[in-house]
């Protein structure tokens, strides 16, 4: 069987004008890799509202599962969780749960819990709230999507509390042969034998360094025998 599918939707202007380098997605293809689950397309889109709704409404109807990043802040631009409402036909509100764990966070630490700060209490009407032990604003789950914040520290947090409740399947395994060759010498019996291995997933990344060029081959599968002969039928073609 194959494993379950995911995608990620990164939210943010900061991110397509490069003032800001997007983190969050290296991230989470290392967590749900180990978890067995195939990360298998990525959209960076803009702070515009159809873009956004578009884009979710696409990835939810063709993946497992649906992670995005950024945009529920307290500031005006923060507009994903108005989308994800749309997106899915849901009304939006400050929603209590969500306004007592902001209460508390604000409370303890003397701030005052102003109308800004509440925007981030807006939560789609049945949405389930994601726990965010950094910051305590939560993140929250609406179907199949599960809307995060940009910042990488709760992110990463936000991750934690959502992937015990998936479902994943083998991890996938990984190994890499380094070849001091051109591409061009290593391409005709690399694919061979990439072609004799049609479930594993092989690929060839070039380097140069130190004056040195070369290539590492990396060959990734759930079968652990069935990659260590290749690995093996790879150090034998190029030793």
């Amino acid at each position: 069987m194959k494993n379950p599918t995911a995608a990620m939707l990164v939210i943010g202007d900061e991110i397509l004008s490069g003032r800001t380098r997007d983190a969050n997605m290296h991230y989470l293809a290392g967590q749900l890799t180990d978890a067995g689950i195939a990360l298998a397309e990525v959209r960076v889109v803009p702070d515009e509202r159809d873009v956004i709704i578009a884009a979710v409404q696409a990835l939810a109807a063709n993946y497992d599962t649906v992670f995005t990043s950024g945009g529920i802040g307290p500031t005006h631009d923060d507009i994903t969780a108005d989308c994800m409402a749309a997106a899915f036909g849901q009304t939006i509100d400050v929603r209590d749960d969500a306004r007592d764990i902001l209460q508390a966070h604000y409370d303890k630490s003397g701030t005052e819990l102003n109308e800004a700060r509440l925007r981030m209490a807006r939560i789609p009407a049945d949405a389930t709230l994601i726990d965010n032990p950094v910051s305590s604003a939560p993140g929250f789950t609406i179907e199949n999507v599960h809307v995060m914040a940009g910042v990488p520290s709760v992110f990463i947090a936000m991750v934690a509390s959502v992937l015990p409740t998936l479902t994943g399947g083998a991890p996938l395994l990984s190994e890499t042969l380094t070849v001091h060759r051109g591409e061009g010498d290593i391409a005709g019996p690399f694919g061979a034998i990439a072609e004799a291995y049609p479930s594993l997933s092989m690929g060839s990344y070039p380097f140069q360094k130190d004056g040195r060029y070369g290539a590492h081959l990396v060959v990734r599968g759930q079968d652990r025998a069935m990659l260590d002969e290749a690995m093996g039928k790879l150090s034998e073609a190029f030793s």
